[in-house]
């Protein structure tokens, strides 16, 4: 059994919005729709995303750089610092992407930092609607570094 521990995430979430070029205006309309409930969270996304959300919403929004330019390792390396407590990422599974393995690493951060992570809008719709999203929640994260020690000295002992 894995060890893990309990990461407080706030009241105000954090929350990554990313959308790939197709994809873009469906964020922008759920970004509209969902105004009311994301005003009271902090909003961050990638380079185009963000400038594109800010002008049609008037949200503030801190920005990264474009993805494909570093952005969503940008938003990867917020993750693994405990920095972002949502991911709203609505990807084009249809159109590939040059910079893929990227995207990969991000989803893998997502989930092995066990935040909620919305990849199309009925999902976000769902998750912005949750009670748990309102409020003060602590979520378990596995504790990555005392198993690869753990892996590491058992190595070492063959």
């Amino acid at each position: 059994m894995s060890k893990t521990f309990r990461m407080a995430m706030p009241a105000r979430k954090r929350l990554a919005l990313i959308a790939h070029d197709r994809r873009k205006p469906d964020l922008l309309d759920w970004v509209a729709y969902n105004r009311p409930v994301l005003v009271e969270h902090e909003l961050f996304a990638t380079g185009t995303t963000g400038a594109l959300v800010a002008e049609r919403t008037g949200l503030p929004v801190t920005c990264f750089r474009s993805g494909p330019l570093g952005g969503d390792q940008q938003v990867g390396a917020r993750i693994s610092e405990g920095e972002i407590d949502v991911l709203v990422f609505f990807w084009d599974p249809l159109e590939p992407q040059p910079h893929d393995p990227d995207v990969k690493a991000l989803l893998r951060l997502a989930v092995l930092y066990n935040i909620p992570t919305a990849c199309n809008r009925a999902t976000a719709d769902f998750l912005v609607a949750a009670p748990l999203f309102h409020g003060a929640y602590d979520r378990q994260v596995a504790d990555h570094d005392s198993e690869r020690a753990a892996f590491l000295a058992e190595k070492l002992k063959a």
